[in-house]
């Protein structure tokens, strides 16, 4: 998998992190690009935050720091300074303006990004030259408690020239957007105009991360910012191509969640919920929440049980509005439940349903409508307890 057209990329190791391992990315433009970015909500935000904002708002953009490690959140005016020097490093190493460019950060909080490695590290990659199939090592220079790096692509046509989408992203606990998701990074050779640009990705970001969920955590340091270089040479844009390039990000945008949320940490299954017959599609997303962020559903699959009054409990305390009484679920497309009632079942079939299957599929209907929505999430296992509880130590 190469990058878009117009775009490099590369990877060192810095020693942000403990592990030693390649830990500051940095993907760069050849050509200015339209930027557009979406964030957390989370009143914590890390410092990068705000310095990627305002770069954002100033216009054209060239590329993506990204570092792993510390998150840079909770460190006061001293953290905006270290974001805005790294933009400015890494500007100085290509002659650019450093609002060209946004900063990502992720680990502990609290902890200010030394800045010192921070600058080698840019300052090793420029050495080693970055490349246009250097994907997977900014994707693993991102990574934290991610076992693997991810990555989706996606193509459509575009003013007669076939444009190329591309995905990169990082997430593995603190999963539970509310903008965006927790680093992700789309890169495109479209020639696409801000607004359009922005439209596209807050849609693509509401129908895939913010229909995710890991632990229920929004985390301080959430960011999704989308570049678009132009480097495909299309000069024009029609609405109908606008609408398919909507769809190809959107569906890259959703493998990446999909991705995101099968690399839970401690996580053994990828859980799909579809809510299906709501009375609003605000309805349906609120059940399919609910289901998602249930640690009693989400141990029951671990555990690999096929507990339906967990997965009913939590359809009723959603705020969704139906009538209990004409509530169906399935799992795995076997019905386990319908008319407010369960259903003889194989329950020995069910279990070896969730042993045997690594996504686990829910559908869950509310039949008071017409409206649906569908929210991953993955089981919460042992290790989740693990490795949260050992994170700092």
């Amino acid at each position: 998998m190469k990058f878009p057209k117009g775009f490099r990329g590369g990877a060192a190791a810095a020693g942000l992190k403990k592990s030693g391992k390649k830990d500051i990315g940095l993907i760069l433009s050849d050509v200015p690009c339209a930027g557009a970015g979406v964030f957390t909500r989370n009143l914590f935000a890390g410092a990068n935050i705000a310095v990627c904002r305002r770069h954002l708002a100033k216009g054209t953009m060239r590329g993506i720091v990204v570092h792993a490690g510390q998150a840079n959140a909770c460190t006061g005016t001293e953290g905006e300074k270290v974001a805005e020097a790294t933009a400015a490093a890494v500007a100085r190493l290509i002659g650019a303006d450093p609002a060209e460019f946004v900063v990502g950060s992720t680990g502990v909080i609290g902890v200010l990004p030394d800045l010192g490695r921070i600058e080698a590290g840019l300052k090793s990659i420029a050495e080693a030259g970055l490349s246009p199939e250097g994907i997977e090592d900014v994707g693993r220079a991102m990574m934290t408690t991610d076992l693997v790096p991810k990555s989706a692509e996606g193509t459509c046509r575009m003013g007669g020239k076939q444009v190329r989408i591309l995905g990169l992203a990082k997430g593995s606990g603190m999963i539970h957007p509310n903008m965006g998701t927790m680093l992700a990074y789309i890169l495109t050779d479209a020639r696409l105009p801000r607004p359009e640009l922005r439209a596209a990705l807050r849609a693509a970001s509401d129908a895939s991360f913010n229909c995710m969920t890991v632990d229920g955590d929004t985390s301080t340091s959430d960011m999704l910012v989308a570049l678009a270089n132009g480097a495909a040479g299309n000069e024009s844009i029609s609405a109908e191509e606008l609408v398919k390039f909507r769809e190809a990000l959107t569906k890259v945008c959703q493998s990446l969640a999909r991705q995101v949320a099968s690399d839970g940490e401690g996580a053994t299954r990828l859980v799909t919920i579809r809510v299906a017959k709501a009375k609003s599609a605000a309805d349906a997303k609120r059940a399919a929440m609910a289901v998602g962020t249930s640690s009693l559903v989400k141990t029951a699959i671990f555990g690999r049980d096929p507990n339906w009054g967990r997965i009913a409990c939590a359809v009723g305390y959603s705020g969704a509005s139906f009538d209990p009484k004409r509530v169906s679920i399935k799992l795995g497309g076997t019905r386990i439940f319908a008319q407010g009632r369960p259903v003889a079942q194989d329950r020995a079939a069910l279990a070896q349903y969730l042993r045997d299957e690594k996504e686990v599929r829910m559908e869950i209907e509310l039949n008071a409508g017409a409206a649906e929505a569908t929210v991953w999430t993955c089981d919460f296992s042992y290790d989740y307890v693990k490795i949260n509880a050992e994170y700092t130590t």
